[in-house]
């Protein structure tokens, strides 16, 4: 028999340690927030809590569609139907047609599975609808790049300029043992869609925005190499989940190396492409 374990009650931000802007992101009325990361990630407790905190502090009508249904909400300030894929509904994207005749405000999507689905889902969040959903990326260049070549090459372009109003955040996430076996700990990699992210959507330079999350730090952006290397500095994970986890595990090796021999700790240095796109100063 294979088992998930499913905590038996609602987590707050602060208990899974999300950033804090995620609350001011919960409040939007409008778009899509992506929550993405491998299989049992916690994906689903993440959204769970972005979708208790709106039916706690809000008064919205809030649908959820989910396969299974793992987390079971109450009704609170808001008005909040769940749907299983397969007993209440057929699949996700009829789920999602369905939902929008029912004057929703928020609109959960357990999974962005295949181009039908993110086709209705980015007509919800452009249409008035705050949208949120999981894809299985580990980087939110990779979920970018994983959405737009979803759609035929004829309509990338449009599927470009529509993502770059549509997304609101990308939340990237890992999850791995604490070192003080006191349960698991997340760590995360957090993009805000800015303008200046938006322009580099739009313009296909995707391979720019981990440089982009790294100057947007008073936005509460993160990346995950960074998160990763402040928790085994913490002294909350091992240097092997570190290097496992980390996107670079040859750079994350030598930033534990340098941080165990008292040396300066490197910095990520720019990939080649970053350095052909750079202007040339003169």
């Amino acid at each position: 028999m294979v088992l998930r374990l499913i905590p038996s009650k609602l987590l707050s931000f602060e208990e899974i340690g999300l950033p804090e802007i995620t609350k001011a992101l919960c409040r939007r009325p409008r778009g899509m927030f992506l929550v993405t990361g491998p299989t049992g990630s916690g994906k689903t407790t993440t959204l769970a809590t972005m979708v208790d905190y709106v039916n706690t502090n809000f008064d919205k009508h809030i649908i959820t569609i989910e396969d299974p249904i793992e987390y079971y909400h109450t009704h609170k300030k808001s008005m909040l139907s769940q749907r299983e894929v397969g007993n209440d509904v057929p699949s996700f994207a009829e789920a999602l047609r369905r939902a929008l005749r029912m004057d929703p405000d928020v609109i959960m999507v357990g999974e962005l599975r295949d181009l039908e689905t993110i086709e209705a889902a980015l007509r919800a969040a452009e249409t008035g609808h705050l949208v949120f959903g999981t894809l299985h990326t580990t980087s939110a260049q990779g979920t970018v790049t994983r959405i737009v070549d979803q759609f035929p090459v004829n309509q990338q372009e449009q599927i470009r300029v529509q993502l770059s109003s549509a997304l609101i955040a990308v939340l990237c996430q890992a999850l791995m043992p604490r070192t003080d076996m006191r349960g698991m700990i997340a760590a995360f990699e957090f993009m805000v869609m800015t303008s200046a992210i938006g322009n580099l959507v739009r313009e296909n330079k995707v391979y720019r925005i981990p440089s982009s999350i790294q100057t947007g730090k008073k936005f509460g952006m993160q990346l995950l190499d960074e998160h990763l290397f402040k928790l085994f500095r913490e002294g909350k994970v091992s240097e092997e989940d570190t290097v496992d986890r980390s996107q670079h595990a040859g750079e994350m090796q030598e930033k534990i190396e340098a941080f165990r021999a008292g040396q300066p700790i490197p910095t990520s240095l720019p990939s080649e492409e970053d350095k052909a796109a750079a202007p040339v100063q003169r």
